[in-house]
C-alpha cells in the first residue's frame, strides 16, 4: 500500500485522504438494499456476509466488486476479514449492518403481550464483536423499533461505549428520508470518540406513484422480475375487481362480497386494500404479493403489486437483479427483509461528512503540530 511522510514522520495512509472513497463492510447484509444505500452515497463497500443462498445469489449478481461471505457470520473469524480485504484495526471507515430482526418484531411477539426467545436476537452481539475487532471509524446499524425496548440491545450499547462509541439511536419513518414507504425502522449511529448526527428529513415525501407508476404493464413487460404471473382463484379475482381503484379497502365492498373470515375479525382492516397512488406505500414486507396480508394491492389493476414494483417502493434500482427461477415468496422474502437504500443512503451521507470532518481536524491538529516542532527547531 502506498503511503507518505508528513514533517513530523508521522505516517498518513491514502485511506485517511478526503479525496478517497471512505471504505465499508456490510454485515448481513442480505440481498444488498444496505449496500446500495452505501455506494450512493460514496462509500467503497469491500465486504459483505450472510448465510441464506438466494440472498447472497443475489447480492453477488448486482455487487461483483464486493468480496462477499457466504457464511454463519458466527463461524467467520474478525482476523480472515482483515487480512482478505488488506486493512488494519481502526482502517475501516464503516461498519454497517442489519442483524436479522424477526425475533424482535411486535408481530412475532403477539404485539409485544409476550416474550419470545429467538437465537437470531443474539446475532446483535456479532455485531459487537466485529465492531471490537476491527474498530472503525463509524458505525451505522439498523432494525426494527422493537429492539429498543430489548434488554440485549442495553447491554449492546453500554458494551459500544466502554469500545469507545459514542452513539445514538432513534426510531425514524422512512418515509420523511425520500422512500416512497411508511416503514418505521431503529437506526443507530455512533462514531469513535464522537458523534455521528443522523440525517435531515427530505423536503417533500415520495408516493406510489413516483415509484411504480411509468411502469409498464405487468405481464408482458419484458422484465422477468415484473412479469411473474400470479394465481388467483374466480372468488377472489371478482372480490379484487370490486374493491373500489386508488386506495379502496374489503371494508367498501357489500356484505355479500365480504370474506367470512373478515365478518368476525375488526383487525387488519388493510388486507385486501389497495395502495393510493398519491401517498405512501405500507411497510413492505415478506408477504407483499399476497393482498391476504395487507394493503398490497396494485391502486388501479385488478392485482398484487409486483416483485419489481415491491423493490421499487423499497428503493432499489429499477434495473436491479433478482432471480426468477424460485418462487415469489422466496423473492418477497428478501425485498420485505432488505433495507430502503434510500434511507440508508442518507444516514451514510451523514456518516461521511462525519468522516470528513473528523479527517479535516486530525489535518488541523498534524498542520498545528508541525509548526510548533518546526517553532521548536528555530527556536533552539
Amino acid at each position: 500500500m502506498d503511503s507518505s511522510k508528513n514533517n513530523s514522520g508521522r505516517i498518513v495512509r491514502p485511506s485517511s485522504r478526503i479525496n478517497e472513497k471512505p471504505k465499508a463492510v456490510d454485515l448481513f447484509c442480505g440481498c444488498g438494499g444496505l449496500t446500495v444505500g452505501l455506494k450512493k452515497a460514496g462509500f467503497h463497500v469491500l465486504g459483505a456476509v450472510d448465510v441464506d443462498p438466494l440472498s447472497i445469489k443475489t447480492y453477488k449478481a448486482n455487487h461483483k466488486d464486493v468480496e462477499v461471505w457466504d457464511i454463519d457470520i458466527r463461524k467467520l473469524k474478525t482476523a480472515e476479514v482483515l487480512k482478505k480485504l488488506g486493512i488494519k484495526k481502526g482502517e475501516l471507515d464503516l461498519l454497517a449492518g442489519c442483524p436479522p430482526c424477526q425475533g424482535f418484531s411486535t408481530m412475532r411477539t403477539l404485539n409485544g403481550a409476550i416474550d419470545i426467545e429467538d437465537p437470531r436476537n443474539d446475532l446483535l452481539f456479532e455485531f459487537l464483536r466485529f465492531a471490537k475487532a476491527l474498530r472503525p471509524k463509524a458505525v451505522m446499524m439498523e432494525n426494527v423499533p422493537g429492539l429498543a425496548v430489548d434488554e440485549r440491545f442495553s447491554f449492546f450499547l453500554k458494551k459500544m461505549k466502554q469500545l469507545g462509541y459514542h452513539g445514538n439511536h432513534q426510531i425514524l419513518d422512512a418515509a420523511n428520508y425520500g422512500v416512497p414507504q411508511r416503514r418505521r425502522r431503529l437506526i443507530y449511529l455512533a462514531g469513535y470518540r464522537a458523534r455521528v448526527p443522523f440525517a435531515p428529513q427530505a423536503r417533500r415525501r415520495k408516493t406510489v406513484r413516483d415509484a411504480i407508476g411509468g411502469l409498464p404493464r405487468a405481464g408482458k413487460s419484458g422484465d422477468p422480475v415484473h412479469d411473474i404471473p400470479e394465481y388467483r382463484t374466480p372468488k377472489i379475482k371478482e372480490l379484487i375487481r370490486l374493491i373500489p381503484k386508488d386506495g379502496g379497502s374489503r371494508t367498501d365492498l357489500p356484505e355479500a362480497f365480504q370474506l367470512e373470515c373478515h365478518k368476525r375479525c375488526d383487525g387488519f382492516k388493510d388486507v385486501y386494500g389497495r395502495m393510493s397512488w398519491d401517498a405512501e406505500s405500507p411497510t413492505i414486507t415478506s408477504g407483499c404479493f399476497n393482498p391476504s396480508k395487507g394493503r398490497f394491492l396494485h391502486p388501479e389493476e385488478d392485482r398484487a403489486i409486483t416483485m419489481r414494483e415491491a423493490a421499487l417502493l423499497q428503493g432499489f434500482p429499477p434495473r436491479y437483479k433478482f432471480p426468477t427461477t424460485g418462487n415469489k415468496s422466496a423473492i418477497a422474502m428478501m425485498i420485505g427483509n432488505a433495507l430502503p437504500p434510500e434511507f440508508i443512503k442518507r444516514h451514510a451521507i451523514s456518516v461521511l461528512c462525519f468522516l470528513f470532518a473528523l479527517q479535516k481536524n486530525k489535518r488541523l491538529l498534524i498542520k498545528d503540530n508541525n509548526k510548533f516542532l518546526m517553532e521548536e527547531r528555530n527556536g533552539q
